[in-house]
């Protein structure tokens, strides 16, 4: 294997780390968000992925430790940033954003769970969670870069071009359009985690757009004007919100 193939190869690991830890911060915290995102320890091993990245990631991701006593706080920070619904300050579901048409919502939301599926993923039913959740779709890049990785690592071409394209696609479509203006909100309305959080999160999404030649989403995004539904927004207590299904055949 050539050194350019290599570095390709840890950059996609990269990549996958940084979407991963962008899934388990915007989930509810709980230890394994204190222990991986918020300790100076944890910050660490994220960190030196960034850098490979890009460096100013690299110190933005330094910025997530905090002590003891704030980490205490980030419950009650993340209940009053995004709430016990879908419409809390901070909406981490992408279908609150944009356009008012009825019909958009759950087509958009079909066209995400259209994605998992094709790659024989299901949401964790224990989570009750919604698929155009911000974590949920973090994850399902996490699972991408991973997959992309593993096909370098085996040479096999169909199955990395059929990864870089879902990537691709999936930015394009979702992640890449609405989590750029989510990070820049979450920076403006918490000056602890959440800001920097937000501010990784935008900044990330937008190299990554960047870096598949994509339109970088904008920084802002209206609400749609709709009433608040009842979804709940928490997460639960695990960091995992995809699974593999039970198929018996491969996707």
């Amino acid at each position: 294997m050539s050194v350019m193939e290599v570095t390709t190869l840890e950059l996609a690991l990269c990549r996958s780390l940084i979407y991963e830890a962008l899934a388990l911060g915007f989930c509810f915290p709980n230890r394994e968000v204190a222990e991986r995102l918020a300790s100076p320890a944890g910050c660490v091993a994220l960190a030196e992925a960034a850098f490979l990245l890009e460096a100013e990631l690299g110190d933005q991701v330094r910025e997530l430790a905090r002590d003891a006593r704030e980490v205490e706080e980030l419950p009650r920070r993340f209940q009053l940033l995004f709430g016990h619904t879908s419409r809390g300050p901070v909406p981490p579901y992408e279908t609150e954003y944009g356009t008012d048409a009825l019909f958009l919502q759950p087509q958009e939301m079909a066209d995400i769970a259209g994605f998992f599926r094709a790659f024989g993923l299901e949401l964790e039913r224990a989570q009750h969670q919604r698929v155009d959740h911000i974590a949920c779709e973090c994850e399902f890049l996490a699972f991408l870069c991973r997959k992309e990785a593993y096909a370098l690592e085996q040479g096999d071409e169909d199955m990395l071009e059929q990864t870089c394209r879902a990537q691709r696609l999936f930015l394009k479509d979702h992640l890449g359009r609405f989590g750029p203006a989510v990070g820049r909100k979450l920076a403006r309305e918490d000056e602890g985690f959440y800001g920097v959080l937000g501010r990784v999160c935008a900044a990330f999404l937008e190299g990554e757009c960047r870096r598949l030649g994509l339109p970088v989403g904008p920084a802002h995004l209206e609400l749609r004007s709709t009433e608040p539904d009842d979804v709940p927004m928490a997460c639960g207590t695990e960091s995992s919100l995809l699974q593999i299904e039970d198929q018996d055949e491969d996707p």
